[in-house]
């Protein structure tokens, strides 16, 4: 049992072309910066800086998101290298197949289900929530849920999900269009936002700009899991502001960055990759860039971190009415509710497109992987995953999960930016349109800084990431290891070896018992087909030749 050997970039490219499982190529540089705007300027511009400043970083908070920026900019500049060179769907899990092995590889993809199903499922529960308060400020009282046999049923996030589901079903294109509509209406909030805020700065609102750290006021075990993974590892006391409050709240404003990976899972889908996916991710981490810091140093300056922190859930819409502009709260919770509309359709689409990619190379089921031959869209699977999504954003409460979504995407950076090295070593031939600069310096600062960031989440963020690897481990030793195409290659390989008897068995045992008997005799036949007197060790080499072209680690 080979654990760590890899999926050639070849064959990745090769599986993307196979009839009945080919994406369309119909996407822009355009889009593509639109798509990152859209997914990561959400309701966290409205929501997480305020919290990150009342409770963590107060004035600073303009630096966490600077720390944040420049983590994901390093991360997305691995990403780019990566999907210049392998521009098929899978983002960070095919990277990590074509580098570190099958077994990591399905570790990446699994936390990036992690991520996008919960970040999908979240963003979702919270829409339906948005659109009822913009309702309320229009006079017309409806509830976000409503009680069905004792269970809340969040009415808004089924309604939006089975919306887009429906539109990614009929064509990437076509989302992407209306995407692009909602993505600049609320580009335009924002800008309001921004302006309006500013009128309103006190610069005496700045001072501290970083507070002086101080206990959190408690010592018990709810503190103890709020804190800092990093804070309990040194046994430091929970406590918040200071330095560390800085990268800790760099930690949770990083879940308004989560979209640009997103988009990597698009590469497929991209007319000319090699130029197209450079330009729109970079282009789009741009603006997302200075929209937030704008965002931050207005409201930072429009009130005290200390009023903020008094409220139990502060957002922007409480700076503005401690101003006394309660206006702008209608403008905000429209802001609020379009930026989160198309977050949820690239969060969807990202979903399926992981899942897609692994169901490909046979580590779920390959049922998944069939795409529509008059849209080439993933129909069956799209459905399947906007109904997993509506079902949990609807009937539990999934927001307790939320840090959850910032450590699969930091695992993900973590990963590929190690990858993008590995990558170079073993095949230097290759010529990516974009490349990392500064050599091996900036891949290794990225996964230090990703790595960083995962440990000033909170120690009960951890528990429950360590929870999802336990089941995802047993879920690849149970059936993704044994169904793995990779199996046909090894069974091919031993077969010009060692003979078609033992061809046939490989293939049965690789295989659990499921396809076996049919793949062993297809592997059997092509080894008799080479196994000529003449060409017996010619046959022989490059067996052993393609096997170690899938071992390789």
């Amino acid at each position: 049992m080979n654990l760590f050997r890899t999926k050639s970039i070849e064959q990745s490219m090769s599986d993307a072309e196979e009839p009945g499982r080919k994406l369309k190529r119909s996407l822009s540089s355009w889009d593509l910066m639109i798509m990152g705007v859209a997914v990561a300027v959400g309701a966290g511009i409205f929501s997480v800086g305020a919290k990150a400043a009342a409770n963590f970083a107060g004035p600073a908070v303009t630096l966490s998101f600077a720390i944040a920026a420049v983590t994901c900019a390093l991360a997305i500049m691995c990403y780019a290298e990566f999907a210049t060179a392998i521009p098929v769907a899978g983002s960070a899990y095919v990277f990590t197949y074509a580098t570190m092995g099958e077994l990591l590889a399905w570790i990446i993809g699994w936390n990036l289900i992690l991520e996008l199903f919960t970040a999908g499922a979240v963003i979702a529960k919270y829409w339906g929530i948005y659109l009822s308060k913009v309702f309320a400020l229009m006079g017309v009282d409806i509830p976000p849920a409503i009680s069905l046999g004792g269970v809340d049923l969040y009415w808004g996030a089924f309604l939006i999900v089975a919306v887009f589901t429906v539109l990614l079903v009929l064509g990437t294109k076509l989302s992407a269009r209306v995407g692009n509509v909602f993505t600049l209406i609320k580009i335009a909030v924002v800008l309001f936002v921004i302006v309006v805020g500013f009128s309103y700065v006190k610069f005496e609102n700045y001072a501290p700009f970083v507070p002086t750290s101080q206990p959190t006021g408690g010592t018990g075990a709810a503190d103890v899991m709020k804190q800092s993974f990093f804070g309990f590892l040194t046994g430091a006391a929970p406590a918040q502001y200071g330095t560390l409050g800085i990268f800790a709240g760099a930690a949770l404003v990083f879940f308004a960055f989560i979209g640009f990976d997103v988009v990597a899972t698009s590469a497929e889908e991209v007319k000319n990759p090699q130029k197209t996916l450079p330009r729109g991710i970079f282009g789009g981490l741009a603006v997302v860039t200075v929209l937030y810091i704008l965002v931050s140093l207005a409201l930072t300056g429009m009130v005290s971190y200390t009023e903020l922190a008094e409220a139990k859930n502060p957002t922007l819409t409480t700076a503005f009415e401690a101003v006394g502009n309660t206006d702008a709260a209608k403008v905000i919770a429209f802001g609020s509710l379009v930026g989160l509309t198309t977050v949820i359709m690239v969060l969807l689409m990202g979903l399926s497109r992981v899942v897609l990619a692994m169901s490909r190379d046979g580590l779920l089921p390959r049922s998944l992987s069939k795409t529509s031959t008059i849209r080439a869209t993933p129909v069956r699977l799209q459905i399947i995953c906007g109904a997993a999504v509506a079902v949990v954003a609807g009937l539990t409460n999934v927001d307790l999960l939320e840090e959850m979504i910032n450590i699969g995407t930091l695992s993900a950076f973590v990963t590929v930016s190690i990858g993008v090295l590995v990558l170079r070593k073993k095949r230097p031939d290759l010529k990516p349109a974009f490349r990392v600069p500064f050599g091996k310096v900036l891949p290794i600062i990225s996964a230090v800084l990703c790595l960083y960031l995962m440990t000033n989440l909170a120690v009960e963020t951890w528990i429950f990431f360590a929870g999802w690897l336990v089941i995802g481990i047993i879920i690849y030793f149970s059936y993704g290891q044994r169904h793995s195409r990779l199996n046909e290659k090894f069974a091919a390989a031993r077969a010009s070896v060692n003979g078609p008897a033992a061809g046939g068995a490989s293939a049965g045992n690789a295989d659990g018992g499921s396809g076996s008997d049919e793949s062993g005799n297809a592997d059997a036949e092509a080894a008799k087909s080479k196994a000529g007197d003449s060409g017996a060790e010619a046959s022989r080499n490059k067996a052993a030749e393609d096997e170690g072209t899938y071992t390789r680690a």
